[in-house]
């Protein structure tokens, strides 16, 4: 007599990951919206390639049919749907990106850092009262720092995306490059590229640079364009920050 061996099988293993998502708000007049959105792309070409982007739709509140059209003209613009946010229990097409629920907006309170060992930092915070055996309070080390130091220039092409903290570029910043950072971003050589600083919320973000040769600015979503600079601003060292709702860019003198 014969045995089958028993089949060994595998468990599925499922991990929840989170991460940030760039949103658009589609306001009335939408033609007008679009136009403006069209200019930002004309501005900065290929800033949504890759980037996930969730459509929140709680302001336009559109009909479905109106829906499936704003996400095919968005796809036009290479603008790639994750999620929507739309508020109620409306149910989409399969076709349509799903809806979001639970999504919460990032602020840089909310952010959890990774230590070396992938620890959140809240974990790193409750151990904060407990020394390691054999040494004092005093010896721990100390917490690693939120922000990033670019030591090396930044090539046309590449980006730099940093979601806790402050970027620090020591060389330059090439044309077509761009630097996103959920605090202020410090540039000690020439920016030609892209710069967006406070994009999770954070409204007392700055920039900073050496030489402003940027393509776009931009702080907490309010932004400047190249061609929307004053051209005393441009080669000068300058600083961009909002004051009351209002991008400002100005000498360092001031």
């Amino acid at each position: 007599m014969t045995f089958a061996a028993p089949v060994e099988t595998k468990s599925i293993r499922f991990r929840a990951r989170s991460f940030v998502a760039f949103t658009l708000t589609p306001e009335t007049p939408l033609s007008e919206w679009l136009e403006s959105l069209d200019r930002w792309i004309g501005n900065s070409p290929g800033y949504f390639a890759g980037r996930p982007v969730v459509l929140n739709l709680n302001t336009l509140k559109p009909a479905i049919s109106q829906i499936e059209a704003l996400v095919a003209e968005l796809g036009l613009r290479g603008i790639r749907i994750y999620a929507i946010e739309l508020d109620g229990n409306t149910v989409l097409e399969p076709s349509l990106p799903p809806v979001l629920i639970g999504a919460k907006e990032a602020t840089a309170g909310l952010l959890m850092q990774a230590d070396a060992k992938g620890r959140p930092e809240e974990a790193g915070r409750a151990e904060e009262g407990r020394a390691e055996p054999g040494k004092k309070p005093e010896d721990r080390l100390p917490d690693a720092p939120a922000t990033l130091m670019v030591k090396t220039p930044i090539r046309s092409g590449q980006s730099i995306f940093h979601a806790h903290g402050d970027v620090i570029v020591l060389g330059s910043v090439a044309s077509g490059s761009e630097i996103v950072a959920a605090g202020s971003i410090h540039v000690y050589g020439t920016l030609r590229g892209r710069a967006s600083a406070g994009v999770l919320g954070h409204s007392a973000a700055r920039i900073f640079c050496r030489k402003n040769e940027a393509e776009l600015l931009s702080v907490d979503g309010w932004y400047c364009t190249a061609e929307e600079m004053e051209p005393a601003l441009r080669g000068k060292a300058v600083q961009a920050f909002l004051e009351k709702d209002t991008l400002r860019i100005a000498p360092f003198s001031q």
